[in-house]
């Protein structure tokens, strides 16, 4: 199966990354493992799983920096997410679109940029897996793949913890039919119960 067609309307896919209801959420296991595993294969410092909202990328998980979120305009994975395949920034100070970004002139000192777009199937660009390492460098061949592997992986845990919010939900909507069906038996059986009293 091939990859799914990225599509460009931002609206749309900002809309796309709402309905995971992920964004602000509390630390997950399974995404700071995956971010973890990021770090190691790729042997970077810092590694991140961004979610790009309107106006910021927020961080689901993070290694390596104590930030959550920051600008989406000075954000690496702003121009990532636009990108079909894995975007590769190899020496920031030597690239025209970032040598003059906060983010590599201070903390946390962006040399090298690897992220990899988190595509869903709809061909929403959400996010990215990326890496980051303050001196320059470049991912080899299978640490790129390995990256993309990851990806994917965050790609399904979000699937996943998404149909699980929307399976408790039609959980709790069916528990509630229920109580009123349950509770509209009982009115009824309470008014026979009175008819049965006044005519005996």
């Amino acid at each position: 199966m091939g990859a799914p067609m990225m599509s460009t309307n931002d609206a749309a896919r900002v809309d796309a990354l709402q309905k995971y209801a992920i964004l602000d959420s509390e630390p997950e296991q399974a995404f700071d493992d995956l971010a973890l595993l990021a770090s190691y294969v790729c042997k970077t410092p810092i590694a991140l799983i961004s979610l790009v909202d309107e106006d910021r990328q927020w961080f689901k998980a993070k290694v390596g920096i104590s930030a959550t979120e920051t600008s989406r305009d000075i954000a690496f994975c702003s121009t990532a997410i636009q990108q079909g395949d894995v975007f590769v920034v190899p020496d920031a100070l030597q690239d025209e679109r970032f040598r003059t970004n906060p983010l590599v002139v201070s903390e946390p000192s962006i040399r090298f940029y690897a992220g990899a777009p988190l595509i869903n199937e709809d061909g929403y660009a959400l996010g990215t897996l990326c890496v980051i390492d303050r001196t320059p460098r470049n991912l080899a061949a299978d640490q790129e793949a390995a990256l993309k592997a990851l990806s994917r992986l965050v790609l399904m845990q979000m699937e996943f913890r998404r149909n699980l919010l929307l399976l408790k939900e039609a959980l709790s909507d069916r528990t509630r039919e229920e109580h009123e069906r349950e509770r509209e038996l009982k009115k009824v059986q309470d008014q026979l119960l009175r008819v049965l009293q006044l005519h005996p």
